[in-house]
């Protein structure tokens, strides 16, 4: 779907679907919203219509600290 196109909802629901699906696979919302042409806002609320678990900011916290 291109940018500042509208969605129906039937194509919007298959969209946060989509999303979900990548998200969950380990895209993260930037990358998603990038790859789309969409704005960070944009693709977070379709995954929270999508009832997407949102994991926490900050990316991943596993594994030993770099020293700073």
């Amino acid at each position: 779907m291109e940018m500042r196109q509208r969605f129906t909802s039937e194509a919007r629901v298959q969209l946060a679907a989509d999303l979900k699906s990548a998200y969950e696979s380990g895209e993260s919302i930037r990358a998603l919203a990038a790859e789309h042409g969409w704005s960070y806002g944009f693709v977070h609320d379709l995954l929270r219509e999508a009832g997407t678990e949102l994991r926490p900011r900050g990316g991943s916290t596993r594994g030993p600290r770099s020293a700073r």
